[in-house]
């Protein structure tokens, strides 16, 4: 069956679709592209979208006078131009780490029948922000609103391992490293060594380092500069609970740090 599309011209000749709503549709495409892959040429974008390089080039137009998309003089390639920065820039200010992240917190809680918390740096603590608990949890204590010590959480440890070294070094010295259990890391030399692992990990765990009894694991959450701006936890009963140990947590909990950091902007580069 012949298209009802005109490849050259953005027009449904049906009228299924508009032309303008097809041109938006396709110059977003083309940002997604640029976004992706950093930079593009005509040819390429016009290979990957399967439509005409006169299209592409009348696109590319549009988007360069709004300063949408930047061409390379150079090269001759395009890329993402400062128009897209004064858009992005009103987008952190209202969205909602707690919002973004909620389903993504209850889907792990009722995955892996355990505590989900959401924690953020404030004051130099990590502070429980929202939580989500698994159907047969043993947990009952509410975390939200809890200023929890750096140095002895998971959550702590993500958020101090994405730190400069020198605001990492101030927190610290203001705080100190307080034993809360027998298992507290107080070495500030064996925790620097611990954040090095949480860092190329991507994740960090504690076993009854901030309570006897309680082990948990978490992963950072990420800005769409690709700042740390959070950090989901998983705890457990140390009786029964070792994430590294039950099969898919551990990969399933990077996962949903990448899916609310996606939603906050971020796209990995």
């Amino acid at each position: 069956m012949a298209s009802n599309i005109d490849p050259e011209s953005d027009t449904d000749v049906e009228g299924g679709q508009s032309g303008g709503v097809q041109s938006v549709d396709r110059a977003l495409a083309v940002l997604e592209i640029l976004a992706r892959d950093g930079h593009a040429g005509v040819s390429d974008i016009a290979e990957e979208m399967g439509i005409h390089k006169s299209t592409v080039s009348r696109l590319l137009g549009s988007l360069v006078a709004r300063e949408m998309v930047h061409q390379n003089s150079e090269r001759g390639k395009y890329q993402l131009g400062f128009g897209i920065l004064r858009l992005a820039s009103s987008i952190p200010g209202r969205l909602s780490l707690v919002r973004e992240a909620r389903p993504v917190l209850e889907s792990l809680a009722e995955e892996f029948k355990e505590t989900v918390n959401l924690a953020v740096l404030r004051s130099n603590y990590a502070v429980n922000v929202d939580q989500a608990m698994g159907p047969s949890t043993l947990a009952t204590y509410d975390w939200v609103g809890n200023l929890t010590p750096l140095h002895a959480t998971s959550s702590g440890k993500v958020l101090l391992a994405a730190l400069p070294a020198e605001d990492r070094d101030r927190i610290l010295k203001e705080t100190g490293l307080p034993s809360r259990t027998p298992r507290t890391i107080t070495n500030r030399k064996e925790l620097e060594n611990q954040l090095l692992a949480v860092a190329r990990d991507g994740y960090g765990v504690v076993r009854e380092e901030f309570e006897i009894g309680l082990t948990a694991a978490a992963v950072p959450v990420y800005n769409h500069l690709g700042a740390v701006i959070g950090a989901i936890s998983i705890s457990g009963p140390a009786f029964r609970f070792d994430p590294e140990e039950i099969p898919g947590l551990i990969e399933a909990l990077k996962q949903g740090g990448l899916q609310v950091s996606a939603k906050m902007g971020y796209t990995g580069r």
